[in-house]
């Protein structure tokens, strides 16, 4: 068997990543606002991304993944920009 970590992609290569970030902020114990407060943005936008209907572009994944004790590609991926 094999040490490796693997990437949430691999994991779950289905899940949007709206849907992951929604998880990170509970798992924190944050409402959508103190987030948005966190990372300089407002509580709809957090809402939005949740959502599917914001994209995260790599300085925001960079700056919710600093707040939410990750990493940035969790939320951002280059091809992820198609909208719900």
């Amino acid at each position: 068997m094999e040490d490796r970590l693997y990437t949430v992609d691999e994991v779950f290569p289905e899940m949007p990543p709206g849907d992951i970030l929604r998880g990170a902020r509970h798992r924190e114990g944050l409402t959508q606002a103190q987030l948005a407060a966190m990372i300089r943005a407002k509580a709809s936008h957090i809402s939005e991304m949740e959502r599917g209907k914001r994209p995260i572009g790599k300085d925001l994944a960079k700056r919710l993944a600093k707040a939410l004790h990750t990493s940035y590609q969790v939320f951002y991926r280059s091809n992820d920009f198609a909208l719900n």
